[in-house]
């Protein structure tokens, strides 16, 4: 959906159109914007007032909106819905007197972001040993939040020990964890048993791309995380392995089917497509685009 807002606002608006940080963490994706007219900014200062303003997919905190709404940018949300969800946890949380302890990565656009809802109310937790020494004011009224792009067992670590300190602990019905990294994770889980090794297509800086090659390295000494097939070498295989090629969330398909060609052509190989779990979410564009196109309201 954000990829795809950011092609329509392009061609809708014209060049340039700035973006609130990378649109997605994948390279190849980001250097094709470029290439495109597209402006990524670490600062809402960097955009000249009245310039149009896409928020990426990790979304923004309240105080990056409002420096938008200050220089009067016309400002388009491409957050993911699953991300939009928990800063409206976050913020109902907050509002309700609670601590909440966010399990996440120090830094990510997407922790950055949720903080940013209530930083008053939310507690960081990267690893399960920090639980131990956590001290709020009401051990009755906490509740925990999860990154969207997190190793589930990961999570489920940190979330065991929080539970077992704080039998109180309040969380959303339904998960955090979005269910295109689940379903990776749990198709690596399943499919890294009968291979000899496992490349995973996508960007350094990708939570859910790096989530997948540290769960495929905890069985497969020869795992891989590249952006494409640039990335690989032929001292990597032998010719009689048997490779698991996945891709992170964001990782566009032809990069993918590249990656499986180079293999393809350098080693004489054979393709099998396995199936773990069929996905058939899609998010509409966002409202602000929308507006401004008719042919898809």
């Amino acid at each position: 959906m954000a990829v795809d807002s950011l092609d329509l606002a392009l061609q809708h608006f014209g060049t340039p159109v700035y973006v609130y940080h990378e649109i997605v963490h994948n390279q190849y994706v980001v250097n094709s914007f470029r290439e495109k007219g597209a402006v990524f900014v670490d600062s809402v200062d960097e955009v000249p007032n009245g310039s149009v303003l896409m928020f990426s997919a990790h979304g923004v905190s309240p105080a990056v909106r409002d420096q938008a709404k200050a220089r009067d940018l016309h400002a388009l949300d491409a957050t993911c819905p699953l991300v939009t969800k928990v800063h409206l946890e976050a913020i109902k949380y907050a509002k309700s007197g609670y601590t909440i302890f966010l399990i996440g990565h120090e830094g990510h656009d997407e922790v950055i972001g949720t903080m940013g809802e209530a930083p008053e109310a939310i507690v960081l937790i990267e690893e399960a040993d920090e639980v131990d020494s956590l001290e709020v004011a009401d051990d009755s009224k906490v509740a925990v939040l999860t990154q969207t792009t997190l190793s589930v067992d990961d999570a489920n670590r940190i979330l065991s020990r929080l539970r077992e300190r704080f039998p109180d602990l309040e969380s959303p019905a339904k998960g955090d964890i979005c269910y295109a990294t689940q379903n990776r994770q749990d198709a690596v889980r399943e499919l890294c048993q009968d291979v000899d090794a496992v490349v995973v297509v996508g960007s350094q800086n990708s939570s859910n791309s790096a989530r997948l090659r540290e769960l495929a390295a905890e069985k497969i000494t020869k795992s891989f995380l590249v952006d494409g097939p640039q990335g690989l070498s032929l001292s990597d295989f032998s010719a009689d392995d048997r490779v698991l090629v996945t891709a992170g969330a964001s990782a566009p398909e032809n990069v993918v089917q590249d990656t499986i060609t180079w293999l393809c052509e350098n080693f004489d190989g054979t393709v099998e497509v396995a199936t773990v779990r069929e996905e058939s979410v899609h998010f509409p564009l966002p409202r602000s685009l929308r507006a401004v196109l008719p042919a898809t309201k």
